[in-house]
């Protein structure tokens, strides 16, 4: 079978990358093509510093950054280097910076990339510029360094070509040329070139490209300023051009790289300078690059200011010259990979910074050819993952503006973002409001994670402080709603979860072929399943709820859930998929008094035998419709009840109502993080994602290998003989301490795993955390520990759920 023809807008380090990559796996019948020159066309590319530093929150963006250091550091330009591997420093000047380093730290030994904390002498004679008085404490990385970003696109390309690529300088792209609903090839100033796959890695062009198939990218080009200093004499003499690690001054938003006997200098301190992508200058037109605009001497004096504070050696010289240049920003500070939900063959590799190029061109790499991506987990990445809200203009620009202000902040994992708030507000938000909810925000829906009126029901109760990290976005109150849920009943506002409704003669057919679960059951049946992608990863768990012959109702994960369905649906038209979650809302009603309170309000049969466990049924409370269903995910007796937003408020009142008798509250997320993890419920995203199959996630009950094919079957058949590792639940020891998540698990000296989500289990009077662990470390009993902020902290691996293990509460 032949390779298709791809065509690969943007000879950038981005698409060098992926041309690279897909040479190698032998599909060589590609076109690379740029509007400017090569290897320097004049986008990001051309004027990126190239610093690379590998500490990340998110462990795809470390394992990005990590391919990319070991791919560059074998890559040569006749001999001279891709990668100058001279560290990199992060150096820390406040007590809150140098605890965020001993996090920053958990995460790169979490993800496997080696690092030291320094002491202040140990930080000054790493990097002799900095002034001793200041320094409290650094974080080195001997693997960082300096990509050369524009030797690296020539180095892949001359690659390529040797392959049979073929590469285009100067066309400029017209248009996308689509032909019913795909890719047919792209229009340039020199001609047509046919394509059957078009990949858009244009970088700060990528809006105007991807408009051209009515494609919305949440991307802004914005001016990041970079200066470089006249000669220093701490470094004259210098001939290599980088002998000090690169250095970060992150309370101050400044970074530092060396050029022989100068300083680089970059700034993210100073006001965001947004620009529309078609107002980009024309290659022709700029000088002396497009993505180059005129340094704003201003905005750069705090810069010049802390960089004297921090580098004595610079008091005695100047600046010589500086840039404000262009980069990508997105709403969530993460790339956008994957292919157009409307346009097939349409693809994007956009947002991405050289220090994560070679990884994304692997991951593009194998998407193409594969069908699925094997070395990285990409659910963060795909850029079908945005919700509609999310791709207008104001909001796309607002949050990329934000997320340049705080690039170098520290963030709290909860941190909610404190603009463009309120945007979707459920049914319940104006009783939620009274009772003093305070709001975080899930998909950019208001949900309370606790409910100030419920303060009361703290009295009396022992409940552990958490320090102050984990204490943020926390209250007391948590812990008492938490204890109410398993003690009376609770009502839980689950509005922001995904609701998809796939009806049709097909839609039978249709869930069979993708979930892991047997649904072609009696109407009335709900169905926990998993979604796989052709290697046997997770792709997502749902749960399926059968209403009628050929409808059902699904309970998702989030837009790339719905992108999921509808790209499978039947070209002969049986089957629709629509999302409902903006016209429905949800309480979910739980707890062992839940019976007592909804019985009155209906005539339907909710008793134990009239109603059982994993059912659903089309009810009236009161005047309301709803569908029931009996699903409970924190462990005890209840109900999850939809019904369409205009009787959403009816429906709070009437429960709210029928609970008072038998000590009804509502409750946050807070507390129900809390009770799921005594459950020992998974949550995707957090627990496991692409990467993990069911089999090692502890997920194995959800899956049917006797009902026929599935998509992932066959990969998941031989992946389920091979466990590795394992999803584990652990408990500490000291039962006072709760820990947040991402941080490193070690066995004696060895890190053997990673935190995936924690909480404190209010009802046994412990700490939880769910933890990937090799299968030898896994057994229950075994000694842990986990680092938090650098400090060990003991834990053993416990059976799981550690609360009602025979599910009687939940089947009472």
């Amino acid at each position: 079978m032949l390779a298709p023809r791809v065509v690969v807008i943007g000879a950038g380090v981005v698409g060098a990358a992926l041309v690279d990559e897909l040479s190698a796996r032998g599909w060589t019948n590609i076109t690379l093509v740029d509007q400017g020159d090569l290897p320097a066309p004049g986008g990001s590319t051309s004027h990126a510093p190239g610093l690379v530093f590998q500490a990340s929150g998110s462990k795809v963006m470390t394992d990005f950054a990590r391919y990319t250091v070991e791919k560059l550091c074998d890559l040569d330009v006749d001999g001279e280097p891709c990668f100058l591997q001279v560290g990199g420093l992060e150096v820390a000047t406040t007590p809150e910076r140098l605890r965020e380093l001993r996090r920053r730290q958990g995460w790169l030994t979490a993800w496997g990339v080696d690092s030291s904390l320094l002491d202040a002498q140990q930080t000054v004679d790493r990097y002799p510029l900095l002034d001793p008085a200041v320094v409290l404490g650094g974080l080195l990385v001997p693997t960082d360094g300096i990509a050369k970003a524009v030797r690296a696109v020539e180095a892949q390309t001359r690659r390529a070509v040797e392959r049979g690529v073929t590469v285009l300088a100067r066309h400029e792209v017209l248009d996308v040329t689509v032909s019913a609903g795909r890719v047919i090839g792209v229009r340039t100033d020199q001609g047509d070139l046919p394509a059957d796959i078009v990949v858009c890695c244009a970088g700060i062009w990528g809006p105007l490209i991807a408009a051209k198939v009515g494609m919305t990218l949440p991307l802004t080009p914005l001016a990041h300023q970079l200066a470089w200093t006249a000669p220093l004499a701490s470094l004259a003499g210098r001939t290599a051009e980088a002998v000090l690690p690169i250095l970060r001054h992150q309370d101050q938003d400044l970074y530092y790289r060396e050029i022989q006997d100068r300083l680089a200098v970059g700034y993210y301190g100073h006001r965001p300078m947004p620009v529309r992508a078609e107002d980009i200058a024309r290659w022709d037109q700029a000088e002396p690059m497009p993505s180059v605009l005129q340094f704003t001497p201003a905005d750069f004096d705090e810069a010049w200011k802390q960089t004297q504070a921090l580098l004595p050696a610079t008091r005695g010289t100047e600046l010589e010259r500086g840039i404000n240049g262009l980069f990508s920003f997105t709403t969530d500070n993460m790339p956008l990979i994957g292919q157009s939900p409307d346009v097939q063959g349409f693809w994007v590799a956009e947002a991405v910074w050289v220090t994560h190029s070679a990884g994304v061109g692997r991951a593009v790499a194998e998407l193409l050819i594969d069908g699925f991506c094997c070395s990285f987990d990409l659910h963060e990445c795909d850029v079908n993952r945005f919700e509609t809200h999310q791709l207008a203009p104001d909001y796309i620009r607002t949050r990329d503006c934000q997320n340049f202000v705080e690039v170098y902040d520290i963030i709290h994992p909860l941190q909610p973002a404190e603009t463009l708030r309120p945007i979707r507000t459920s049914p319940f938000y104006a009783r939620q409001t009274e009772l003093g909810a305070v709001f975080l925000e899930a998909n950019g829906w208001e949900r309370p994670h606790w409910y100030g009126t419920n303060a009361g029901l703290v009295a009396g109760r022992e409940v552990p402080t958490p320090d102050d990290w984990a204490g943020r976005y926390w209250s007391p109150i948590v812990a008492a709603e938490a204890k109410l849920t398993r003690e009376s009943v609770a009502m839980y506002d689950m509005t922001a979860l995904k609701r998809l409704e796939i009806t049709g003669p097909g839609a039978v057919t249709l869930l069979q072929s993708l979930v892991t679960g047997n649904v072609d059951k009696s109407v009335g049946s709900v169905t926990y399943c998993l979604l796989l992608d052709v290697g046997g990863g997770i792709r997502s768990d749902i749960t399926v709820a059968r209403l009628a012959t050929d409808r059902f109702q699904v309970g998702a994960n989030g837009n790339l859930d719905l992108d999921w369905f509808r790209r499978r649906l039947p070209a002969d038209g049986t089957v629709q998929v629509r999302d409902t979650t903006a016209g429905t809302c949800c309480i979910g009603l739980w707890g062992p008094r839940a019976r007592d309170v909804i019985t009155p309000l209906t005539e339907t049969d909710f008793s134990h035998d009239g109603f059982k466990y994993f059912r659903a049924k089309q009810a009236y409370l009161g005047t309301v419709p709803v569908t029931a269903m009996r699903l409970s995910y924190v462990g005890e007796l209840g109900w999850e009840l939809y019904t369409t937003a205009e009787h959403g408020a009816r429906l709070w009142d009437l429960l709210w109502d029928s609970g008072q008798a038998h000590g009804i509250i509502a409750a946050g997320r807070g507390a129900f993080n809390s009770l799921r993890l005594e459950k020992g419920y998974r949550s995707f995203g957090a627990d496991m994602t692409f990467e993990h199959h069911p089999y090692e996630a502890g997920l194995g009950f959800a899956v049917n290998l006797d009902k026929g094919d599935f998509l992932g079957r066959d990969a998941l058949l031989e992946r389920k003989e091979k466990i590795l590792r394992k999803l584990s639940c652990l408990t500490l020891r000291d039962d006072t301490r709760v820990v947040m998540g991402q941080e490193p698990v070690f066995a004696g000296s060895r890190c053997v795993g990673y935190v995936t989500s924690a909480a404190y289990g209010y009802t046994i009077g412990r700490a939880i955390a769910y933890a990937w662990l090799p299968a030898s470390e896994s057994e229950v009993g075994t000694e842990v520990e986990i680092e938090y902020f650098g400090e060990r902290l003991a834990a053993l691996v416990t059976a799981e759920p550690v609360v009602d293990p025979a599910m009687e509460r939940i089947r009472r």
